[in-house]
């Protein structure tokens, strides 16, 4: 009888469910959108039960399309947004507050305050991330401090903390189980990337009780079941989709484009400090031996071209903007920065706002469409060079992944604007693969030399199109507009 993996792939704004069979392949999808809250300027928060809610719909769904029963499944792998984080009664499982999404902005004075200070050194020395709003440390923090009584009885052990990770383990398992990996760990700004264990100096500089910590496993292993199908893998998505990729060696790279964009390079056992304003994190943990890679993060990217759509009304959906897009030669010196949420990597501005400079009167929405696509480049290309710089080594080809890089146009303008090949998998669901090939792994279901994990093949390859005058003239005309909007 066929057996399958099943991803549970949690997304920023909506939660998944892919079910795959021996051969690696899709055999159908679930997906269910869920609310986003900005109760203020710069604050983004989730329903934590509406996650779960959708996530668990998303299940019963997927296995429904498929005709497949529980008993079909070999194993279950869970990839989720990463920082968001929450804490929840540990008796009740009850939320004591919406959770804190990573795009949410309200602790960036609380980081500012501390920038330039020893302890700001020490911090990124310990975690390889830097001091930003972005991380989970100063979101959980705010929480203690905030919520009624959350503080006395974090100290009690009453409550538990997560990333989206922990909480749906913790649901799948009826609160048996309360862990992390390693990979969803080392973006909480409370990790040693060295020890592999919550740093008490970390907890002690975020007022973090370790009672509410969860267990920090292995990213492949059976560490609890949801109906008696083992979980047995987990990763935060973006190494998910450097698994799922096959980056398995060091100075392999992907580039996911979704809400945000993010470039990882696999640095293999070695942990690269980076010079360039970069992170370093651990890509995933077998066996209890911790793997590490570079990481750039561009804070907006597909959620650019969502508030074109629903901000703006530019367009009414994805087709229509590859057309407009499509529909002029350039973007008629339009640059759009997307600092929509401060700036990520390499700037790391929390006060950085989104700006369109080059208006004229000849500016169509086509105009505006086209540059949107050239902001997300843009931003990939400054990644790819500081990345370089810090592993001493040429990125010659970047695999893709994300639901924004279907669109052939933008990966054509990726690769001239950066000057290198892309290669675009046929399959683009290297996310939630990554999660179910490290589930298979763990319960014999594949091996790393399979086809379905080691040898996936296929797909489009895009190179440069463009000389390097013109790129040289494109390029200098962000970078004027990206000191623009630094405020």
């Amino acid at each position: 009888m066929a057996k399958f993996v099943l991803s549970i792939d949690q997304g920023t704004t909506s939660s998944r469910s892919i079910l795959f069979n021996h051969d690696g392949e899709v055999e159908a999808v679930a997906q269910l959108e869920f609310t986003q809250y900005f109760p203020q300027s710069g604050w983004v928060e989730h329903d934590a039960n509406e996650i779960w809610q959708t996530q668990l719909r998303t299940m019963e769904e997927v296995l429904e399309k498929a005709g497949v029963a529980v008993d079909d499944l070999v194993a279950i792998g869970i990839t989720n947004q990463r920082e968001t984080v929450l804490l929840w009664d540990r008796e009740t499982g009850e939320p004591i507050a919406n959770a804190i999404v990573w795009q949410d902005r309200r602790t960036a004075e609380a980081c500012k305050s501390m920038r330039g200070t020893s302890e700001e050194v020490a911090i990124s020395a310990i975690t390889g991330l830097r001091l930003d709003p972005y991380f989970s440390a100063t979101k959980v923090q705010w929480l203690l401090d905030n919520v009624q009584g959350a503080r006395k009885r974090a100290e009690a052990g009453e409550l538990c903390m997560g990333t989206i990770d922990s909480w749906l383990v913790y649901q799948l398992t009826g609160g048996e189980k309360h862990v992390t990996d390693a990979s969803n760990a080392s973006r909480t700004l409370l990790y040693n990337l060295r020890t592999g264990d919550w740093d008490d100096a970390l907890l002690e500089q975020f007022k973090v009780p370790r009672a509410v910590l969860p267990e920090i496993v292995d990213s492949s292993g059976d560490v609890g079941k949801w109906r008696g199908v083992p979980i047995a893998g987990i990763a935060g998505d973006q190494q998910a989709a450097l698994f799922g990729q096959g980056c398995f060696e060091p100075g392999m790279a992907k580039n996911t484009y979704g809400t945000g964009c993010f470039l990882l390079m696999h640095t293999g056992e070695r942990i690269v400090q980076s010079k360039n304003q970069l992170l370093t994190t651990v890509a995933w943990q077998l066996n209890g031996k911790r793997e590490y890679c570079l990481e750039g993060s561009v804070f907006v990217a597909g959620s650019l071209f969502q508030w074109l759509r629903d901000g703006l009304h530019l367009f009414k959906d994805v087709d229509e903007l590859n057309e407009l897009a499509q529909s002029v030669e350039d973007s008629g010196e339009v640059v759009i920065v997307p600092a929509l949420a401060g700036l990520g990597a390499p700037h790391w501005d929390p006060f950085a706002r989104g700006l369109i400079t080059g208006l004229s009167r000849g500016t169509s929405k086509a105009h505006i469409c086209r540059a949107a696509m050239e902001a997300v480049a843009f931003q990939v290309v400054e990644l790819r060079e500081c990345m370089q710089r810090d592993a001493q080594r040429e990125i010659i080809e970047l695999r893709v992944d994300g639901g924004a890089c279907a669109s052939d146009l933008l990966m054509q303008i990726q690769a001239d604007l950066m000057g290198a090949d892309l290669m675009r998998p046929k399959d683009l669901e290297t996310t939630a693969f990554g999660a179910a090939a490290l589930a298979g792994l763990a319960v014999g279901f594949w091996s790393i030399e399979s086809k379905a994990v080691g040898q996936r093949g296929g797909g489009k390859k895009f190179t440069p199109m463009i000389e390097s005058e013109q790129r040289e003239v494109l390029r200098s005309n962000w970078d004027k507009a990206v000191r623009r909007a630094k405020l």
